[in-house]
């Protein structure tokens, strides 16, 4: 069945799923309808999307739309509230808040050795890189994905052992699961417990989400959606060695929506906690497209879509990148956009909010369609939700 003859029923979808949204007055919430229908619809059609869920939150107000289907093997489920996506490396910006409140309580600081927080590290190159760097894909050219021989903790610190920097730690970026992962890894180990125990029991508790999973339970089972391949067939993101810490976490669009509002206004009652959040806005190292902080990308704010584009190219994304280190850290700022995307075989997935305009959005999707569409389709939601003219005088006056 080709995307133009499902299209008549994503929309009917569409059209229901906006009901959901909280009670507004009836100009602004077909206002908002509107700015999400016309980035989206084109989007799904296009990208042949089975799924897709879109969570805004505006000055404090959510509005919640679901389109299309969880599956299109048997049963076919709509997409709802409760549907579960993977959202891959959107699952970075967790373990950079996980490592930022061990830093806030006194496990460690960000300026230590790697080694000194895994015993059997020490006398390799991690005597010589920092936590920082580790966390932000500093470390000296640690690659996307770890070798497929590296099935668990022993294969793992022997890749670590004998893994060499291809140039000096702190000088270029080069994006990497094992950097960050390793990071998550040290932290939970400052803290004295493994990492999905403190991310589940500890980190996604204190945050108030009750629908974000590393390994989904067989009671949310039927909430889970299923991956698309290009092909159609139907695809789960399989566990792997440090997968919880990278690329591992299932949420719903409503679930995330609260993790970005916590980042937007204080609301966690930890206030060690609500201090590493604020952490991770630092910036830490400069590249020409953007600043890079922990777990999140921080750009200018307002900034253009061919920015947000250059930010998000392959050169960035897979390429070694010329950085420089802030010194001091460039401290959070409200005046900027931050952003993470995530991808697993058969997901798509992109975050952005602006502290300065309280306002963010998730776009979450059961097929991994390109980086560059989820970038435009946000930016144009973005847009027109927080053009002069779409805000109101006192939120002139405020800005």
């Amino acid at each position: 069945m080709s995307s133009s003859t499902r299209l008549p029923f994503t929309l009917a979808l569409a059209a229901l799923a906006t009901s959901c949204s909280p009670v507004a007055v009836a100009p602004e919430r077909e206002r908002i309808e509107r700015a999400v229908n016309d980035a989206i619809l084109p989007l799904l059609a296009e990208h042949d999307l089975p799924g897709l869920a879109v969570a805004l939150t505006i000055d404090g107000e959510r509005h919640l739309f679901h389109y299309g289907v969880a599956s299109r093997g048997e049963p076919s489920r709509a997409v709802t509230r409760d549907t579960l996506f993977e959202i891959g490396s959107v699952t970075k910006t967790f373990t950079a808040a996980l490592g930022c409140y061990a830093e806030a309580v006194g496990a460690l600081s960000l300026e230590d050795p790697a080694s000194k927080h895994w015993p059997a590290l020490q006398g390799s190159s991690f005597d010589a890189i920092r936590l920082l760097e580790l966390a932000t894909y500093t470390a000296g050219g640690l690659p996307l994905q770890l070798p497929d021989e590296v099935q668990d903790e022993e294969t793992l610190l022997a890749y670590l052992r004998a893994w060499r920097p291809a140039h000096p730690p702190g000088t270029q970026r080069l994006y990497s699961n094992p950097s960050i992962g390793l990071f998550g890894q040290l932290a939970a180990r400052s803290l004295g417990r493994p990492y999905e125990d403190l991310l589940q029991n500890l980190l996604l508790p204190k945050l108030g989400l009750q629908q974000t999973y590393i390994r989904v339970p067989p009671t949310h089972l039927a909430d889970y959606a299923q991956g698309h391949r290009a092909d159609g067939s139907l695809i789960r993101v399989a566990p792997g060695v440090l997968d919880a810490e990278t690329y591992g976490l299932k949420t719903t669009a409503s679930d995330l929506l609260h993790f970005v509002e916590a980042h937007l206004e204080p609301r966690v009652d930890d206030p060690a906690l609500q201090r590493a959040l604020n952490a991770t806005h630092a910036g830490y190292f400069a590249l020409e497209s953007f600043v890079q902080g922990l777990g999140w990308d921080l750009f200018a704010y307002p900034t253009t879509l061919e920015a947000l584009l250059a930010g998000n190219s392959p050169q960035v994304l897979f390429e070694p990148n010329a950085v420089t280190e802030l010194m001091p850290p460039q401290a959070p700022r409200e005046h900027m956009l931050l952003q993470k995307t995530g991808s697993t075989n058969g997901f798509g997935a992109y975050v952005a909010f602006v502290p300065a305009r309280r306002i963010g959005i998730v776009l979450l999707a059961n097929k991994s369609y390109p980086i560059p569409a989820r970038v435009r389709a946000a930016h144009q939601i973005l847009r027109a939700l927080d053009a002069p003219s779409a805000r109101t005088a006192d939120e002139r006056r405020r800005d």
